[in-house]
């Protein structure tokens, strides 16, 4: 957006952003208001937000359905789950989905049925949810990281082939926030190293890469449908893919090892666990389609608003997207944010202050493989009898090299995607206050 066109856009009655350059910044010009609320002025915005999750009561017919039929749990090929799995699958144009208990579930089937056993290594984006490991190390697996880009947030592929080692079995890129990873980056690292894909898309529904949608990528797209999700149900998760016999392997390891569809053996004969989603739980799901395009399509336009705002005001730098066409689903919003912009201003200080100003916020992800999780694993007799101590050492001094990680996680404002569902008129009020602190910062940073 030029410039002022934005200033046109961002217009919010007695308070405006006014821009007097590129090497003078954003100024705030208000009657009166123009004092931060952290430091005692009147807040921007006082609306609130929408809560999480949302019910609506036309949804009650559906379930109690599935509650008086007696038929609860996924027994046969008919019902809500299959329903579900047929729309999910419609809706991300996958060849086919299978629906799971949670997201993680999703990622340990998808990691087994790509063939990531005890001893085996995943490459993975450190900057993610904890399931994106634990899921690895259900398998006896090694989750190793490759480094974040800080323009991005994902995964960056140009630290991926260092890690490669004769261990390697498979890549798991995370689709962040719901912002797609450089897949053409990535694929055609793991064809040449000849390693399973599995796509951690559970922050990711109906985002899109270059036109196709998140979940269709890789070899396998794991999703999550637990409570702070976008289409939530509590819990649950799904599997996608181009290719029908990896999800007919996954349903059967799913199902107890049951024989299923191109997957065919004699009764249970195969290994299996129980990680099958509930009709009622894929019947609250199906209400939902329409409200999560909806919400989506908001989400995204709000956020197009406010990166075009963001991008105006020194020290602040939204997310770069991995090429023309691609479409995040903005499970959060995330902003890289430069304290020397601000007179040193920490960030959690600019978090307060944003705060103040009636706009929550957060920090995201911090380094997790600092919090003695993984320490556990590789201490753990089973990881022992696996790797070298050696090997173990390597790994973990390996963490200190995540220098991009590190910047990720230090540096990183993020705002929920309930904030994303208000009017877009909020979107000019959070850029307005933003420009707000930036202008006041020295004062804030030494008050």
């Amino acid at each position: 957006m030029e410039r002022r066109g934005f200033l046109r856009n961002v217009a919010l009655g007695s308070v405006a952003v006014s821009w007097l350059g590129a090497r003078r910044g954003p100024t705030v010009l208000a009657a009166g208001i123009d004092k931060p609320a952290v430091l005692g002025g009147t807040p921007l915005y006082k609306g609130g937000f929408t809560s999480w999750p949302q019910w609506r009561q036309d949804w009650e017919p559906a379930i109690l359905k599935v509650f008086r039929s007696g038929r609860w749990f996924r027994g046969s090929s008919s019902g809500e789950v299959p329903q579900f799995e047929e729309a999910w699958a419609k809706l991300l144009g996958a060849k086919k989905a299978l629906a799971t208990a949670s997201g993680t579930t999703a990622l340990t089937v998808a990691l087994h049925v790509l063939g990531v056993d005890a001893g085996d290594e995943v490459i993975v984006s450190p900057f993610t949810f904890i399931a994106s490991y634990n899921a690895i190390l259900a398998c006896k697996a090694l989750p190793v990281f490759a480094d974040t880009d800080p323009a991005t947030v994902t995964l960056d592929p140009a630290t991926i082939e260092s890690r490669i080692t004769d261990r390697t079995k498979a890549i798991m890129p995370v689709h962040i926030y719901g912002i797609p990873c450089d897949m053409d980056a990535i694929n055609p690292t793991a064809r040449k190293h000849k390693l399973g894909v599995v796509e951690d898309a559970c922050q990711a529904w109906l985002a899109s890469y270059k036109g196709n949608k998140a979940g269709t990528l890789g070899d396998l797209g794991c999703f999550s449908f637990q409570e702070s999700k976008h289409i939530p149900a509590g819990e649950g998760g799904a599997i996608t893919s181009m290719r029908e016999e990896l999800i007919d392997r996954c349903q059967s390891y799913h199902s107890c090892g049951q024989a299923v569809g191109t997957f065919q053996g004699k009764g249970s004969f195969t290994r299996g666990m129980n990680y099958r989603m509930m009709h009622v739980q894929a019947a609250l799901l199906l209400e939902q389609f329409d409200k999560l395009r909806q919400e989506t399509a908001l989400r995204q336009s709000n956020a197009d608003r406010l990166s075009a705002g963001l991008r105006q005001i020194p020290g602040i730098a939204p997310m770069k997207l991995p090429g023309e066409n691609t479409r995040p689903a903005w499970h959060l919003f995330p902003f890289g944010y430069d304290a020397q912009q601000f007179h040193g201003m920490p960030r959690n200080r600019f978090i307060q202050a944003l705060g103040a100003e009636g706009i929550p916020c957060g920090g995201g992800y911090r380094e997790q493989y600092n919090d003695g999780l993984l320490d556990e694993a590789i201490q753990s007799r089973g990881f022992q009898r696996l790797w070298s101590a050696a090997r173990l050492k390597a790994y973990r001094d390996s963490f200190q090299e995540l220098k991009g990680n590190q910047k990720t996680c230090a540096n990183t404002v993020t705002l929920s995607q309930r904030v994303l569902l208000a009017d877009p008129s909020v979107m000019d009020k959070i850029v307005a206050a933003v420009a707000r602190i930036q202008k006041h910062s020295a004062a804030i940073a030494k008050a």
